[in-house]
């Protein structure tokens, strides 16, 4: 897991970007933002989850297009990993797929080259504010919080049980809403590169929320498959 900057301390930022001069750029421009500092720069895939690894941080401003490993598939290790930092994509990928597959890894800041210095900052003060909520958060998911999983404003991670994370639940929750019916544990958790029983817990956390629906459908043997779908 990654870990957060206690309160007061500066966010702990790594740049992931392929081009030098961009990454140099965007290094510069976060560690003069208020409330952040850049712990370090990578340019590969590989480099950049060695230095996530090394550094643990709060925050990756990530590049989708990476000469090894492409962005979204840095994002599957890290989440595989049960790795759940913070990530701003600052990418020129802007296709419906790429921004879809991005939004159920847990992208829930993204940004478009070429974008302007302001754009930047205030994606940096939405991560600073959604952090801070987490910390202060209430230990319970309300009705409001479950809406928000299920809509296009996130989830905070403080807002759930001990066990439960909000990134993991808005992929979850996001992942049921692009199915086109209903789907099953098992198929969430393929789609999303997590396991099954981790998605079960996330699917039957909607269910008691009352943010989704269960029913068992019967095969021709053994046990009925439970079926998981958004509430009519």
């Amino acid at each position: 897991m990654t870990a957060s900057a206690s309160p007061g301390e500066a966010l702990r930022v790594v740049v992931v970007d392929d081009d030098l001069a961009v990454a140099r750029v965007n290094r510069a421009f976060v560690s003069a933002h208020p409330g952040f500092t850049v712990v370090a720069e990578a340019h590969t895939g590989v480099e950049a989850l060695a230095a996530i690894a090394r550094h643990r941080p709060d925050l990756v401003l990530l590049d989708i297009y990476l000469p090894d490993l492409g962005g979204l598939d840095v994002l599957r290790r890290l989440r595989a990993a049960g790795d759940e930092v913070e990530v701003i994509a600052v990418t020129a990928a802007r296709d419906l797929d790429t921004v879809r597959t991005a939004r159920l890894l847990g992208v829930r800041h993204y940004l478009v080259k070429p974008f302007s210095g302001a754009s930047l900052g205030d994606r940096l003060d939405e991560v600073r504010r959604g952090i801070a909520a987490d910390r202060a958060a209430p230990a319970a998911l309300d009705q409001r919080a479950v809406d928000e999983a299920l809509g296009s404003a996130p989830v905070r991670r403080g807002t759930l049980p001990k066990g439960l994370s909000a990134v993991s639940l808005e992929r979850v929750a996001a992942g049921l809403a692009a199915c086109q019916g209903d789907a099953s544990a098992a198929e969430i958790a393929e789609a999303l590169g997590m396991s099954r029983v981790s998605a079960r817990r996330y699917l039957e956390h909607l269910v008691a929320a009352g943010a989704a629906e269960v029913a068992p459908r019967y095969g021709s043997a053994g046990r009925p498959e439970h079926r998981y779908r958004l509430p009519r």
